[in-house]
């Protein structure tokens, strides 16, 4: 067996749906396996996915035991050579895994890989590629000054802004979104640390990867789609949850948290608490609205894609995903774009990376 892919789900059935269409499509030339690990989604995910994905093996876990321990559940089933650890709203073209197996056998010192990230709308995701936090780059982060100076050597350190990322180029940390490991690497750093409650498993790991020394890298093509919005740093609250993650990767590796570094931090989380209820305040307007489904052009072949104009495209018969990325990259989509299987009747996509994503029936 070539590949396991890993597959932790929850509450995304539909987007779940179409990641396993792409995958089995990318894995067609493969010895190759999926194992999806849901984390007792009260969706339709039960009911919905194994009708029509017979060949992926499914484990059903009552509770929800979060990224980390799932993760290593389903590694633990894996056959593979290679783990793909993969988030279930993502879009994945057909030589995204044979680029990966491809570069691997070219370089040996390789221990795990990521690849670029586009989200919903084929906007380049800062977090394909980071350097390992300190608490001033978590000040940066959750103050908001990161989105300022995006490009700023120290500023933006955590998402590595002053690096192209148009290269193939050795990072510090990959996101948990796409990791191509060894299994036997994965194995015997330990996989993810299981304390970690949300955010910083990653990170963790890429450091674990590091100090057993292999090299991480990020390769800009081809490149997958990551629909996000599920789970962002929009809150406080995860707000907070980012930063305990930070302090636990800092303490675990026996860095000191100064006091100032934490004054800093607090500063940041107060700062977004206080946008947060301003914005609740303001909030009158109604939610966002979606086109209707009479204004998408229904694209079943490339031709038919016009930037300015709400656009759905029919995947797995005359539309190829990494055509479609070459496509999409020469004309970035103005308008929204949703996508669907050819034998599905649910449209998906998302504009905002920072916003739930739409789901539409037929």
């Amino acid at each position: 067996m070539q590949v396991s892919v890993v597959i932790v789900n929850y509450n995304v059935c539909y987007f779940l749906e179409l990641c396993l269409h792409s995958l089995q499509l990318a894995m067609a030339n493969l010895e190759a396996e999926i194992i999806v690990v849901d984390n007792a989604s009260t969706d339709e995910s039960r009911q919905y996915l194994p009708l029509r994905f017979p060949a992926v093996q499914f484990i059903w876990n009552d509770t929800n035991l979060g990224f980390s321990k799932a993760n290593n559940i389903g590694v633990a089933a894996a056959r593979g050579k290679y783990v793909l650890i993969l988030n279930p709203d993502t879009l994945v073209p057909g030589n995204c895994l044979t680029a990966a197996l491809e570069f691997f056998a070219t370089h040996p010192d390789a221990g795990a890989l990521g690849m670029r990230m586009y989200d919903g709308h084929f906007r380049f995701l800062p977090e394909s590629k980071r350097g390992f936090p300190t608490l001033a780059t978590a000040f940066f982060k959750l103050s908001g000054l990161i989105h300022l100076f995006p490009k700023h050597r120290l500023i933006s350190s955590y998402y590595l802004g002053h690096l192209s990322a148009d290269y193939i180029q050795e990072v510090e940390v990959l996101a948990g979104a796409f990791m191509f490991i060894p299994r036997e690497i994965y194995l015997r750093v330990g996989g993810f640390d299981e304390r970690y409650f949300m955010y910083g498993e990653d990170i963790d790991l890429s450091y674990s990867i590091a100090s057993a020394g292999y090299r991480t890298y990020y390769l800009p093509e081809p490149g997958i789609i990551h629909f996000k919005g599920e789970s962002t740093l929009r809150t406080a609250a995860n707000a907070r949850h980012f930063y305990e993650a930070m302090l636990l990767f800092r303490q675990k590796y026996g860095n000191r948290v100064s006091f100032l570094s934490r004054a800093l931090a607090e500063a940041a989380i107060a700062a977004r608490t206080l946008r947060d209820k301003v914005r609740s305040k303001k909030s009158i307007r109604p939610e966002k609205e979606f086109p209707s489904r009479a204004a998408y052009r229904i694209c079943r072949e490339l031709s038919a894609y016009n930037p300015d104009q709400p656009c759905l495209f029919v995947l797995g018969d005359g539309i190829r995903l990494e055509e479609l990325f070459t496509a999409l990259r020469r004309q970035p989509p103005r308008a929204p774009i949703r996508f669907k299987w050819k034998n599905s009747d649910v449209w998906i996509g998302s504009d905002d990376p920072d916003e739930k994503g739409e789901i539409i029936r037929e």
